[in-house]
């Protein structure tokens, strides 16, 4: 089934989940990596290359799962969960939507703010849209920052509870998305 049902995610929100799941991971993991490299590494540009068409792939799946949940609504919470655990649930599903935003469009911003483009994956340019500003920059590069580190907590903590739900209280949570 590829849409969602009031019991279970369909086929495209389970894909999308672990498509944007394996980019944020990957992306935190990337851009981790790329912070030792010096100017003169062979990988520091490319890396950043890398980074940033994954970053705004990311977004756009962002953009995409977002519509999907418009036009096929996920499940409710199970009622097996306390209340302290959904409103736990919520919490944190409210920030990593927030996050799926937040550090891309962020990213952009850095990248964009000495006023040019950057290429994605060599196919086709992301314009700069916003007017070259420095303050801007190190905002951007703190929140960019800040969120993504942040957002490690969040995802051990969302994994973490899928886990204990399946596992130790049995309530087949993550085998809804698996």
């Amino acid at each position: 089934m590829l849409q969602n049902s009031s019991e279970s995610y369909g086929l495209v929100s389970k894909i999308v989940h672990w498509l944007i799941a394996l980019g944020i991971i990957g992306l935190i993991w990337l851009g981790w990596w790329m912070v030792d490299l010096s100017y003169y590494d062979s990988w520091y540009n490319r890396g950043l290359a890398l980074h940033r068409a994954f970053g705004m792939v990311v977004l756009g799946l962002a953009v995409f799962f977002v519509a999907w949940k418009i036009f096929s609504p996920s499940p409710g919470l199970q009622d097996e969960l306390l209340p302290w655990e959904k409103q736990g649930a919520r919490l944190v599903h409210a920030i990593l939507l927030f996050a799926m935003f937040a550090i891309p469009l962020t990213g952009y911003v850095i990248s964009t703010s000495a006023g040019a483009g950057f290429s994605m994956f060599g196919l086709f340019d992301v314009p700069a849209l916003l007017p070259k500003s420095e303050s801007m920059r190190n905002l951007a590069i703190s929140a960019h920052y800040y969120a993504a580190y942040g957002l490690i907590v969040v995802i051990a903590a969302h994994a973490g509870a899928a886990l204990k739900h399946q596992f130790i209280d049995r309530h087949g949570t993550l085998k809804r998305m698996l």
